[in-house]
């Protein structure tokens, strides 16, 4: 399964570094990204990697502030999130996905049958 870490309470306009290791599943082959979910509202998508790290797919809302990354050595996937702001609140989720693309959305997530626990973020302002 995966193992989130890197959640907290951050003032706005800080910044907090998630990572999602996968526990006892090699995750070079899937494609990792990273959902969330507000409390009261669906889950959201935010960034998502292909399995060679060179695509990546971003939210509108997170473009230009999170960045998602990659280390198959390390069987891990990051998201560093900058400039983070106070609607940035919410429990997030890592997820793999073995279907190839990036394309995610906020539905996708109940396809994904690899998702870790959460971590939550909180965003004060």
């Amino acid at each position: 399964h995966l193992v989130e870490s890197g959640g907290g309470l951050v003032q706005a306009g800080g910044s907090l570094r998630l990572s999602c290791a996968g526990s006892g599943r090699a995750i070079s082959r899937y494609v990792m990204g990273w959902f969330r979910q507000a409390p009261g509202k669906e889950h959201e998508f935010v960034a998502a990697i292909s399995s060679s790290g060179g695509n990546t797919n971003y939210a509108d809302s997170v473009k230009e502030r999170f960045t998602i990354s990659r280390d198959s050595a390390k069987n891990t996937v990051t998201l560093q999130m900058n400039s983070l702001k106070p609607e940035d609140t919410g429990v997030y989720y890592c997820a793999a996905d073995p279907v190839p693309g990036t394309s995610w959305y906020g539905g996708y997530y109940k396809y994904i049958e690899v998702r870790g626990q959460g971590t939550l973020v909180t965003v004060s302002s």
